[in-house]
């Protein structure tokens, strides 16, 4: 008996021909390496069992001095605190009316009601609660109308629409599916609904909500203005409306956070998490702080509170390459004075800021064609900005991440880091990735860092997609890559909290790294792993080789099935791209009778061929493997 050992380069390859990648991996699925063999990744559960509404696209974690872990969690619709398992809806009041201001009508038979409440400023899809009002009469008393309501329609300045629904029930309760869902709870108005509701109702309007996807048009209206002949319908299609995306740091045990491209807000810890935010501009004191913002962060070392392509002073217009910050420890003063540190910086290249990111020497400001350093130097000027490359591109406002002092990020077509010096990245699966990304949806990039086995995951929509369903992995210890599918939203990495945390797409925090197997449901599923390799030359394929056996390596460590197994499948090849034979799936099981770790002792199989190619997977409840050095038994077998 002639024994092989199967032995592959750590990480995925997908650059490469077959024949080139010999002894390489190249395609898998939820797999990560460690000491360079592969191995199923971790599952996840719940966090909680409640819910948030809208779509995840940021989230933050930090502990207060009354030691409570919190989690800061944007949405496309608002803006919550997660607090012991409990989502508190923090979201800034924009407008509140005068008592009396806003007034109710229904009609017999029907649920919808028509609010009157003039230059309300609200649009389909924004949140208002109502308090103060009286019964209009019959079905709709005062308990109906006095609660929380989604606008359902907005046809007028002066006017909008929403479903009366029973009282006392949340709008939380009926988010299912991207979008709320309450008519099952809708109250119909009788006859005697004839009032408007009294001469106290007042109406407290959040900040307006934003959208789940990027928008285009095209037509007339779309585009630039007199870009072609007067009514002219557009040749080209163009970005009308961006997906809602937030920015947020802590200062202290405060929250500094804003809309990308809108107001910065600033919530309190002291008061609760029950308590919402405020507008920056409303803090007490607070003096020409900026009303429009692309990013806010607060630099650590130094306590300055940073808005990035804001509006300057005493102008309502963004700037999107202007760079403000606060007096020193100080987050609302942004006035310059002698006496104070305020002040502003405006960047020369490109045409807007893209993303900043804090490193523990300095703080990368990206704008989308070049890098900036951007450093505390003390007054009388502060911080100073340099620029570090140019030609250099960022894929999302949120593709771009710190470990230590290196900074690494997604480019239009390569990945980089930065350590003092701008690299490219060696990616071994580069042109597969940047290859699979739907353009029209970019802002949904993000990445996370898992510090447990030194990873970076960018999560991106794939050209088929127009949500997140796929990720790539650069581990930065190995140096190495690989990939899978996973739909998320949102990722933090362990620290405040035991796991990595992520946001599903159905309102859901989902623990990751926990346990075997997806946790989202009823009951656990398997989580569907594999890793498949490239071709391995039997003789070096001069003559056709006889596989008859094969002796696996493979650990089952920490798996709750009480025989957990993983699947050998073998292919041989007779040449690149021509399958000649296949094997037989081989399961490779645990024996759950003796407390150490037995395998299978052999596997028998039938394989002839030039070339072989190995596929290792998994779809069992329970189990984690990870395999090493397996063998088989190889014989000569002629040269046809």
């Amino acid at each position: 008996m002639v024994l092989q050992k199967l032995e592959f380069r750590p990480g995925i390859n997908t650059e490469l021909p077959d024949y080139a990648n010999e002894n390489g991996w190249k395609d898998g699925d939820k797999i990560r390496f460690r000491v360079g063999y592969p191995e199923k990744i971790g599952g996840w559960a719940k966090k909680g069992n409640n819910q948030f509404i809208g779509a995840a696209r940021a989230m933050k974690q930090w502990t207060t001095l009354d030691r409570d872990n919190l989690i800061g969690i944007g949405t496309s619709l608002k803006y919550f605190i997660e607090d012991g398992g409990v989502f508190y809806d923090i979201t800034p009041i924009r407008e509140t009316t005068g008592a009396g201001d806003v007034t109710f009508s229904a009609s017999q038979g029907s649920s919808v009601i028509t609010v009157s409440d003039t230059n309300h400023g609200a649009r389909e899809g924004d949140f208002v609660t109502f308090s103060g009002a009286a019964s209009l009469g019959g079905a709709m008393t005062a308990a109906v109308l006095n609660q929380e309501y989604q606008i359902q329609t907005a046809p007028t300045t002066g006017t909008y629409t929403i479903n009366a629904r029973a009282a006392t029930t949340g709008v939380n309760q009926y988010y299912t599916g991207g979008a709320i869902d309450d008519s099952a709870a809708l109250v119909t108005a009788t006859s005697g609904d004839t009032n408007t509701g009294g001469s106290s109702t007042v109406g407290a309007y959040q900040v307006q909500t934003g959208i789940d996807v990027t928008l285009f048009g095209n037509g007339w209206g779309a585009g630039v203005w007199s870009r072609g002949a007067w009514n002219s319908r557009a040749t080209i299609v163009v970005q009308s409306e961006i997906l809602r995306l937030w920015q947020h740091d802590t200062f202290g045990e405060d929250l500094i956070f804003n809309i990308r491209n809108g107001p910065i807000f600033y919530w309190d810890a002291s008061g609760g998490a029950s308590q919402r935010g405020i507008f920056l501009k409303d803090l007490t004191n607070a003096q020409n702080s900026p009303i429009v913002a692309k990013q806010v962060m607060v630099s650590d070392v130094d306590r300055h509170v940073i808005a990035f392509g804001c509006n300057p002073l005493g102008s309502n217009v963004q700037d999107p390459l202007l760079i403000r910050f606060s007096a020193q420890e100080n987050p609302a003063d942004w006035t310059p004075l002698t006496t104070n540190t305020a002040g502003d910086l405006r960047i020369g290249s490109g045409t807007a800021i893209v993303q900043a990111v804090e490193t523990r020497q300095e703080i990368l400001v990206f704008t989308d064609q070049a890098l900036h350093s951007m450093q505390f130097i003390g007054p009388p000027y502060t911080f100073g900005i340099n620029r570090i490359s140019e030609n250099i591109t960022i894929r999302s406002p949120n593709a771009a991440v710190a470990i230590g002092d290196a900074v690494y990020w997604m480019g239009k077509d390569q990945f980089y880091v930065y350590n003092g010096n701008v690299n490219q990245l060696q990616c071994t699966v580069r042109e597969k990735i940047l290859r699979d990304i739907n353009d029209d949806q970019l802002e949904k990039i993000f990445v996370g860092v898992n510090s447990g086995y030194q990873e970076i995951w960018w999560f991106y929509p794939s050209l088929n997609s127009n949500d997140v369903d796929k990720y790539v992995v650069y581990n930065y210890d190995a140096n190495i890559w690989y990939y899978g599918t996973l739909n998320r939203t949102a990722w933090i990495d362990r620290g405040v909290t035991d796991y990595p945390v992520a946001a599903g797409t159905d309102g859901i925090l989902y623990n990751h790294e926990y346990e075997a197997d997806d946790q989202s449901g009823t009951s656990p599923v398997a989580i569907e792993s594999f890793i498949q390799s490239a071709p391995i030359d039997l003789g070096d394929g001069e003559v056709f080789s006889y596989v008859r056996k094969m002796i696996p390596d493979v650990t089952f460590r920490t798996s709750t099935n009480p025989a957990p197994q993983v699947d050998f499948t073998i292919d041989a090849f007779n040449y690149n791209g021509g399958l000649q034979v296949s094997s037989d799936t081989a399961n490779i099981v645990k024996s759950s009778s003796v407390p150490v770790e037995q395998y299978t002792e052999k596997v028998d199989l039938r394989v002839r061929g030039r070339a072989i190619s190995v596929k290792i997977s998994s779809d069992q409840v329970g189990t984690t493997w990870r395999t090493g050095l397996n063998r088989l038994d190889i014989r000569p077998d002629g040269k046809r």
